[in-house]
């Protein structure tokens, strides 16, 4: 089993996994999937004694997140890291023109994982998959740039043999029972079914629910 008793559990991204957390308050989950999988948690497994933080933040890209990283993780010293980054690395080529190359992308979500390996060789791993759905029609084109960066993160995920979420079929799957912005509500940013659909993949990947 990944999670185990008395364990510390750090969720990092973007909007996605922020989702309007207090950050004046240390414990804040926000009212995403973190709090969702944190309040099943919880309430299901009381001896566990499991402890959960969310250090995700609106509009990161994973650059962002190797420029906090010591503060945000490293610092923290959680013995579970769950990641779920990368539509931002995609979404500024198309709003503000500032594209990230694959190769850059690679290097820098290389360089978080191997930091935090080489910091805390015992730390277990959770990577997320980007994802996308077509809400609005200029978000077709997207896929040229999203699709590499997802194989990319599938890499990396069997590289550090990290339990791997993959929710990009998952929600094109989902998409096909009801439509797209019933679960991305932009194609981008979860709605509540959308944050309920990502939280049961990842008990799921954990092996800590079959929802």
């Amino acid at each position: 089993m990944l999670l185990r008793k008395n364990d510390w559990i750090l969720f990092q991204g973007d909007s996605i996994t922020d989702c309007g957390r207090n950050r004046d308050d240390f414990e804040d989950m926000g009212t995403g999937y973190p709090y969702l999988i944190s309040a099943f948690l919880l309430s299901s497994h009381p001896e566990m004694n499991f402890k959960f933080l969310n250090r995700g933040i609106s509009g990161d890209r994973v650059k962002d997140l190797k420029n906090r990283w010591f503060e945000d993780c490293l610092s923290l010293n959680p013995n579970v890291l769950s990641i779920l980054i990368g539509i931002n690395d995609t979404w500024r080529r198309y709003d503000s023109n500032d594209p990230v190359s694959v190769e850059d992308f690679e290097r820098d979500y290389r360089h978080i994982l191997q930091k935090t390996l080489d910091e805390n060789p015992n730390i277990r791993l959770i990577i997320c998959e980007p994802f996308l759905l077509t809400v609005f029609p200029d978000q077709e084109r997207w896929r040229e740039d999203l699709d590499p960066k997802i194989q990319v993160v599938r890499k990396l995920s069997r590289e550090f043999k990290a339990v791997f979420v993959p929710l990009d079929g998952l929600f094109a799957q989902a998409s096909t029972i009801k439509g797209p912005s019933y679960w991305l509500y932009d194609g981008v940013h979860p709605t509540p079914a959308g944050h309920a659909l990502i939280a049961r993949a990842w008990l799921k990947a954990v092996k800590m629910a079959d929802l």
